[in-house]
C-alpha cells in the first residue's frame, strides 16, 4: 500500500486517482500508524515551503517521514514535496528542509515567465522510476523554484526553462520529481506505477 501523506497542502486526490489508475492501492492519510504500515510513501505538495514545513511539524509528520526514510521505505516527493527533500529552501526566507537529498531550492532567474507552467521534455538517466519510458518524454510542471547545488549522482533527470534545471532526484530509497507525474498523462502515471512496484 502507498500512503499519500496529507498535511493540508497538495493535490492529494489526483495523486490517489493516478495510483489507483495503475493498480496501486493508495490511501490519503495523516495517521502515523497507517504511514508506518504502508509499503511506500508519497509526499505531494502545492504551495509555499514554509507553510508546508509548519503543517508537517504541527501534524507530527516531520520526524515520522525522516524515520521512515531512514528505515529504507521508498519515498517519492512530488513538486513542493520534492523541494522539501533538500537541505533548505530559499522561498520567502531560508527554511530548513528534511535534508534527505543534498542541495537547496532557489528561485528561477530567467527572463521567461515565472511560474514555469506547462509541458517540457525530460532528459533522464537510468533509474527504476523511469523504466520503460521513451527518450525525452514530455511532463507537466508548475513551479517558481527549483533545486540547485545537487550532487551529480543524485540527479536522475533534467529539463530546461531558460537554462537547465534539476527535474528529478534519487538518493537510495528517496525519489523526487519537480514535475507532476499525476498530471503528465500515460507517461506520468507509468512513473507512479514504477514507484509502486519498486524493489530496492
Amino acid at each position: 500500500m502507498i500512503a499519500i501523506i496529507d498535511y493540508g497542502m497538495g493535490n492529494l486526490r489526483s495523486v490517489q486517482k493516478a495510483c489507483q489508475y495503475v493498480g496501486c492501492d493508495a490511501v490519503v492519510t495523516s495517521d502515523a500508524e497507517k504511514i508506518k504500515s504502508a509499503d511506500r510513501l508519497i509526499l505531494p505538495g502545492v504551495g509555499a515551503a514554509r507553510d508546508a514545513i509548519e503543517n508537517l511539524k504541527k501534524k507530527e509528520l516531520w520526524q515520522l517521514i525522516l524515520d521512515q526514510a531512514a528505515a529504507g521505505k521508498p519515498l517519492l516527493g512530488i513538486c513542493l514535496g520534492m523541494q522539501l527533500l533538500f537541505d533548505k529552501s530559499l522561498e520567502n526566507g531560508e527554511n530548513e528542509c528534511l535534508g534527505l537529498v543534498g542541495g537547496q531550492v532557489v528561485p528561477f532567474e530567467t527572463e521567461l515567465r515565472v511560474p514555469h507552467i506547462g509541458w517540457n521534455d525530460l532528459s533522464f538517466k537510468d533509474s527504476p522510476i523511469f523504466a520503460g519510458l521513451p527518450e525525452n518524454p514530455y511532463v507537466f510542471f508548475v513551479h517558481s523554484y527549483h533545486a540547485a547545488y545537487v550532487a551529480e549522482e543524485n540527479i536522475i533527470a533534467t529539463s530546461n526553462y531558460g537554462y537547465e534545471f534539476t527535474a528529478a532526484v534519487q538518493n537510495g530509497n528517496v525519489f523526487g520529481t519537480q514535475f507532476h507525474p499525476e498530471k503528465s498523462g500515460e507517461l506520468g502515471v507509468s512513473i507512479i506505477k514504477n514507484f509502486g512496484g519498486l524493489k530496492l
